[in-house]
């Protein structure tokens, strides 16, 4: 697997690059933070997360760490290819959409094409916690700044169960019967509010 390659670049367009290795030349397919910082030419470094399908290897390159572990983030998701996560870094930093997944900031995550409510439900969901440890480990924000308050956290579970089919006045009658604190991760509300509305 490549993750990493320095060359001459050869070729830039604002999707995609080829940089020359010593000779070869390899396609990359970029976000549009990476395009704006590369130079018109000269030799690169770029970090590579390399995706194999059935019928293609593709290339995908990155500026920095930071940007290649979201993008590596957001293909964990199911129903996020690496086509819509490379839309989702070239229309918003990578510290911001780290604190906007952390903050549960549907409508910041709704802004980028391609995500809807319900995907942007999603990332949230699957990606919360891992984006507030990426976010701290980064330096980006400190624990105290990612603790979403107690309206947040229950606006989200509401949300969430009502996508799940549940009526609202019945998803908030199970949520108004738990007690969440502002560190409870959405996901163990939503587990204890399924336990009381599957009984």
């Amino acid at each position: 697997m490549i993750a990493q390659l320095i060359g001459e670049l050869a070729y830039r367009s604002p999707e995609q690059i080829i940089l020359d290795v010593n000779g070869v030349g390899y396609r990359l397919q970029i976000p549009l933070s990476t395009f704006y910082a590369l130079p018109e030419t000269g030799k690169i470094q770029l970090r590579v997360h390399t995706h194999v399908k059935e019928d293609a290897i593709n290339l995908f390159g990155f500026l920095t760490e930071a940007e290649k572990d979201l993008f590596a983030l957001l293909i964990s998701v199911s129903g996020v290819g690496p086509k819509l996560a490379i839309t989702t870094l070239s229309h918003i930093p990578a510290d911001e959409l780290a604190m906007a997944l952390c903050q549960g900031d549907i409508a910041r995550l709704t802004a980028i094409p391609g995500i809807g409510k319900k995907s942007a439900e999603r990332l949230v969901l699957e990606l919360q916690d891992k984006a507030a440890r990426f976010a701290i480990e980064g330096g980006i924000a400190s624990p105290k700044d990612l603790q979403p308050s107690v309206e947040n956290r229950h606006e989200d579970a509401l949300s969430a169960l009502i996508n799940l089919g549940y009526k609202d006045a019945l998803a908030r009658k199970a949520l108004k019967t738990l007690q969440i604190s502002p560190g409870t991760p959405l996901e163990e509300i939503l587990k204890a509010a399924l336990k009381i509305l599957v009984k």
